[in-house]
């Protein structure tokens, strides 16, 4: 029997899992080969014509059986990338998207003094993503990041570590900011769960079965943590004090609206570079 090539393994991959409805099979088979393989993705053309033995073929196969049962590629990497930072994820955490980076781009043109020693927020953390790229840009800054799960918090903390911010984030477990006796944010930032609850089972396979449930479901139109949270902002807000909430497709009006009925001033909406609205904004206004 002869050996397969690295060519030979990455084309009969990539159509099987453009079979099982992957959008994108042949970047899919690359990340896995190079995870599974040791052969970064840059290299694989060039090395295509290479023999990949049985036991390191065995487990290339295996990490494509997951993916061709829809499992995310995210999930089988075991981390993902996000503002340039690398982080761990747990089953307990949403895979950090590209469209939550507008949170972060919106907050900075906003605030856009690098060297404030800001203090920031970040309701239901996850992996902690939008909270550790902001302190990435700020390097006097500060930040809490608070999530209902304690292994979301967990996983924060050590994303905070391997990407150098352990000594100015910390993470505690509670529901939303009912944790927190008092205020005194710069910044406020939050991707909340925004999916109507009878929509989640009819969302790709990747999220409605791998995602965490809870860090998914808005309640019977999406805006129930909207609701809650506008709520609590002018508490949590000093006096000028910005908050950035992503939101779902459509959502941008009631969002805007709630912050408004809030108190809050300079409410806006911005588009994520998919062109749809998805960061709503507002400042509590100055004493």
């Amino acid at each position: 029997m002869s050996v397969p090539t690295l060519s030979d393994l990455l084309s009969a991959a990539a159509a099987r899992l453009e079979a099982a409805g992957i959008d994108s099979p042949g970047l899919d088979a690359a990340y896995l080969a190079e995870h599974a393989l040791g052969i970064p993705r840059l290299a694989q053309r060039r090395r295509g014509g290479e023999a990949v033995e049985p036991g390191r073929a065995a487990r290339f196969q295996a990490l494509l059986d997951r993916r061709a049962a829809r499992e995310p590629l995210q999930r089988i990497l075991g981390s993902w990338e996000f503002w340039g930072l690398e982080l761990l994820l747990s089953p307990d955490t949403l895979i950090p998207r590209a469209d939550t980076e507008t949170v972060v781009d919106a907050v900075l043109k906003r605030r856009p003094d690098r060297g404030r020693p800001w203090r920031i927020l970040d309701l239901g953390t996850g992996t902690g993503a939008i909270l550790l790229a902001l302190l990435s840009e700020y390097p006097r800054a500060t930040g809490l990041g608070v999530d209902l799960s304690p292994g979301a918090a967990a996983t924060a903390a050590r994303n905070a570590q391997l990407n150098g911010a352990g000594d100015r984030a910390r993470f505690v477990v509670g529901s939303w900011a009912d944790a927190l006796a008092g205020g005194g944010f710069d910044i406020v930032v939050s991707n909340p769960p925004y999916i109507p609850d009878g929509e989640i089972d009819t969302l790709q396979p990747e999220v409605a079965r791998h995602e965490p449930r809870r860090a998914l479901a808005g309640g019977a139109d999406g805006l129930d943590p909207y609701r809650h949270l506008s709520a609590e902002l002018p508490r949590l807000l000093v006096p000028g004090g910005l908050a950035a909430l992503e939101h779902g497709l459509g959502q941008g009006p009631a969002v805007a609206a709630l912050l408004r009925q809030a108190g809050l001033s300079g409410v806006e909406t911005v588009d994520d570079l998919g062109g749809r609205d998805r960061v709503t904004l507002g400042v509590v206004p100055a004493a």
